[in-house]
Formats: structure tokens, C-alpha cells, sequence
């Protein structure tokens, strides 16, 4: 059966669900898994956001989500003067990568305390997203579930540890990856699920042994 969202499409600010509504929800993924208010970004634009980015408002976008606005608000044509005014500083160049997504952004982003984030996402269409990269390691998620990025150690039984509190919880897992830089070195879990993960269960995950680092992303309600 299709979703209404498919039918329909975004409710959104255009002019173009690919190059304005997608581009905000990738600033606000880059936005919320570095987690606090973004006062560096770093922007390369690939492919046709690169083209024809400028005349869509891709890069007006891009800085709305990088400020937390919605794919909806009005404020989206006026994010560069909103950016100065909350003193994100940022800067747009041209990028070209390989077997990459025409509508790809690739963004170095900071927060207020020194904390940095690598994200290369592209937007697939319909205001939808993908994230490909997350600091160094491919992924791949969208964003159109709850979503776990969890930074730890590769050790054994810790996606287990990670699942059985999901479990408890009755939170159900919808997809789940895991990449690691080498046996015993450092891995990154990425889980979607279908219900919310609430506060108390990520301090739990967040606790495990071997667990360096968590972020949560929350998917919009529709």
C-alpha cells in the first residue's frame, strides 16, 4: 500500500522536493547527530546540487536544516541572513565524487563546543534522504525511521548487549548495520526502529561497556 507521503509528496517550501526539501533534512541530520546548535559548516556540493544547487536554494536549504528549520518554514529563503544572525559561519565549494548520488552534499560540521562531524548524504527524490557517510565509515540509512548511531569498541557481545535492551523496552528493530575499521578497533552500530527509543533506555545503551559515544535521531512526524 502506498503512504500518502509518496502520493503527494513533502509538504514543503520549493521550489524542488530534491534540492530544497531533501537538502534541509540533510542539514538536520548533520545537525542532529552532531548534537547542539551547528556555528561551523563546511558545505560541498556534487552533481546537480552542485549545477543548479544556487537557482534551487539548495544551499539556502541546506543552512535552514543546519539552523533546525523544518522542510515547511517560511524562513527557508531567508536562512543565510537567520545564520548570522545565531553566528553559523559557513562556505560552499564544488566537489566531485565518485558512484555518488547526482544530489549530494558532503558536510564538515562544528558545534559550540569543538565537537566535529563528517556526513556525505544524498537527496533520492520526494524530499527523501540517505545518509552514505558518517565520519569516515559508510553507512546507509534514511532517516524515515528512529535511528541509533552508537560509537564503540569491537568487542564481543555487544550488539547483543545493544538488542537485548532494545528488546526489554519493546522497541523493535526495522534495520541494522555495523562496520568496523579493524577486529578488536573501533565500530559503529547504526539501528532503525520503529517505535521512539526513549531517554532512559539510550542511557542505558549509552552506559554498556565498551559504548564511546550515542546519538539519536528522532523521524519527523508526518
Amino acid at each position: 500500500m502506498l503512504d500518502i507521503f509518496d502520493i503527494l509528496g513533502p509538504v514543503m517550501v520549493g521550489p524542488s522536493s530534491s534540492h530544497t526539501a531533501g537538502a534541509v533534512r540533510i542539514g538536520r541530520m548533520a545537525r542532529t547527530l552532531l548534537g547542539g546548535n551547528v556555528v561551523k559548516a563546511d558545505i560541498g556540493l556534487h552533481g546537480s546540487f552542485a549545477e543548479t544547487g544556487q537557482g534551487h536554494g539548495t544551499d539556502r536549504a541546506l543552512v535552514a536544516g543546519l539552523l533546525g528549520l523544518q522542510p515547511d518554514d517560511l524562513n527557508i529563503p531567508h536562512s543565510f541572513e537567520l545564520a548570522a544572525e545565531q553566528g553559523l559561519k559557513f562556505r560552499f565549494h564544488t566537489i566531485q565524487l565518485r558512484e555518488a548520488h547526482p544530489n549530494t552534499a558532503v558536510l564538515e560540521v562544528e558545534n559550540e563546543t569543538g565537537k566535529r562531524l563528517h556526513l556525505q548524504a544524498a537527496s533520492t527524490g520526494g524530499g527523501r534522504i540517505r545518509v552514505d557517510q558518517l565520519n569516515g565509515v559508510e553507512v546507509s540509512f534514511t532517516g524515515m525511521f528512529h535511528t541509533l548511531v552508537i560509537q564503540h569498541r569491537d568487542i564481543a557481545g555487544e550488539l547483543a548487549d545493544v538488542a537485548r535492551e532494545l528488546s526489554n523496552a519493546k522497541v523493535n528493530i526495522a534495520n541494522m548495520s555495523l562496520c568496523r575499521d579493524r577486529r578488536g578497533g573501533d565500530a559503529l552500530m547504526v539501528i532503525e526502529t520503529d517505535q521512539k527509543v526513549p531517554p532512559v533506555v539510550r542511557q542505558l545503551i549509552g552506559e554498556l561497556p565498551g559504548v564511546e559515544g550515542l546519538t539519536y535521531y528522532e523521524k519527523e512526524a508526518k
